[in-house]
């Protein structure tokens, strides 16, 4: 939380008397405000969820290592978390056996990609585009742009980004990334226009989209985070300055009456 956090902290806890049941009441404030506006921050249970389901699946593959069904869901588990190779090893047996449907081929592909086996995670990206074009309403392209563009490979990230927007007309993310690779050509009239277009279809998005993306229609728009920051520092200041000495204050004193309301509370042997 940073300094403005350590104040916040630093008031509660003056107020209520209880630093460690403030630290908690903040933390769950915050996670609360970043679940409803910027999403930055890890939905937490749906982070020990996803562990939870981690560690089941690890463990009944001990008890049956020939359950493709848990293989494939773990591999799922691994690519969400960027454990690109540790997927590629759990999903290898299935491939071993045969597997070739479109679920199974588009995990192992971008598993690989995460490995760093760039050959054949583009191989079987294609694969799963022929089994289906519209997998997922182009999510193949979007997986394999994202590590072209990793890999400077900015032509071919134009290509798949450009064939990501036509699938998903309203997409946000497409047009961010298709920008940066336009950018990465050296035309920055084109990545300019698309961020414009992205900023638009954020602004005409229904609700549960621009929560969804506003972390990229902000890297399309970024003067429109700087001036929200500037505007919480600011607030942040004008609390730590003006407002908070006078709450610590305010919470001294109703300390000191409700001491002298009880006497008990100054003297401990006043009741002797």
């Amino acid at each position: 939380m940073g300094f403005s956090g350590y104040i916040q902290w630093v008031i509660l806890s003056a107020i209520t008397g209880s630093p460690l049941g403030s630290l908690v009441a903040l933390v769950v404030f915050w996670l609360v405000v970043d679940r409803f506006t910027l999403g930055f921050l890890p939905d937490p249970i749906r982070w020990v969820m996803r562990l939870r389901r981690q560690w089941k699946l690890e463990s009944q593959l001990l008890g049956n290592p020939h359950d493709g069904r848990a293989r494939l869901e773990l591999g799922q588990i691994y690519v969400e978390r960027q454990k690109g190779k540790a997927a590629v090893d759990v999903m290898r047996p299935v491939f071993d056996q045969g597997a070739d449907d479109i679920q199974s081929v588009f995990t192992m592909g971008e598993a690989c990609l995460q490995a760093g086996y760039t050959e054949q995670g583009e191989k079987l990206l294609a694969h799963a585009e022929e089994l289906n074009p519209e997998f997922r309403v182009g999510e193949v392209h979007l997986v394999r742009g994202r590590d072209r563009l990793r890999r400077k490979d900015f032509k071919g990230a134009k290509a798949s980004f450009e064939a990501l927007v036509k699938a998903r007309r309203g997409t946000i993310i497409g047009r961010v990334l298709l920008a940066q690779a336009n950018a990465g050509l050296g035309d920055d009239a084109t990545a300019a226009l698309l961020k414009d277009e992205a900023w638009n279809e954020y602004v005409s998005a229904p609700g549960f989209q621009r929560r969804k993306e506003r972390f990229w229609a902000w890297r399309a728009r970024p003067s429109r985070p700087a001036t929200y920051l500037l505007v919480l520092v600011l607030c942040f200041g004008l609390f730590a300055t003006v407002i908070a000495p006078r709450l610590t204050s305010w919470a001294h004193g109703m300390r000191q009456s409700s001491a002298y309301a009880d006497p008990s509370l100054m003297d401990p042997d006043a009741d002797e």
